[in-house]
């Protein structure tokens, strides 16, 4: 491991409001926070959104202020991503951001039920050569897993430049009958665009360079509705 992993490592855990809970703390077992962010890490009332793999950190320190109203937690396995994130979120005293080091699979260790208002999904690894159902963030397992700690027809985003994935997450949406808020295969040339859409993370920057159309869905996620895969001629 590279002196600038070790130095970022050490570093994340000096940083407030960074979570790296170790496999054993939280593997089928509840974590100590569960039902208790907003009570004991932000001391406030305000509506809980996560993003979902959030690589740097970007899309969660950038959401974060400009909605002060809102706490957002930045979620990823990597830790010397979310450094970068932390750090921002340090340096400009943000105090509505935290970060959490763990994988998406262990996901309701984490959050109680109706505790989460929004999820952000912001360009997954769309595991196109894997069983989409089990890798997917998108697929029914963890849209399964999100309905549990969601409010009741909480949002979900997906900002993807993958066109196979976003045609796959359209597919599963009108398969279960969700309600689908907004859709598009090119959002910046749509009229969709506000200023959560408008924040670019560094490899979204790439892909507009390299002239590619980025595709957005949004939709609701009812708590009692259990998601069902596509078929497999789907």
């Amino acid at each position: 491991m590279g002196k600038n992993k070790l130095s970022r490592f050490r570093e994340l855990e000096q940083l407030e409001r960074v979570f790296q809970p170790p496999f054993e703390e939280v593997f089928q077992k509840d974590y100590y926070l569960k039902g208790k962010w907003k009570t004991q890490v932000f001391k406030n009332k305000n509506p809980i959104v996560l993003e979902l793999g959030c690589g740097k950190g970007e899309y969660t320190v950038g959401l974060a202020g400009m909605y002060p109203d809102k706490n957002y937690i930045g979620i990823d396995i990597k830790g010397a991503r979310l450094w970068k994130g932390a750090k921002m979120a340090h340096q400009t005293s943000l105090s509505n951001v935290a970060f959490l080091r763990t994988r998406i699979e262990f996901i309701q260790s984490f959050f109680g039920k109706e505790e989460i208002d929004e999820i952000w999904i912001t360009f997954p690894d769309p595991q196109i050569k894997k069983r989409r159902n089990k890798k997917r963030l998108t697929g029914s397992r963890f849209l399964n897993a999100y309905r549990t700690m969601l409010k009741d027809q909480g949002t979900v985003h997906l900002k993807t430049d993958n066109d196979t994935l976003y045609a796959y997450t359209l597919d599963l949406m009108n398969y279960n009958n969700l309600e689908i808020k907004y859709k598009t295969n090119d959002l910046y040339r749509s009229e969709l665009m506000d200023s959560a859409l408008s924040i670019r993370t560094f490899y979204e920057s790439q892909y507009l360079e390299e002239g590619k159309s980025i595709n957005y869905l949004s939709f609701r996620l009812p708590s009692g509705k259990i998601i069902k895969e596509l078929p497999e001629n789907g």
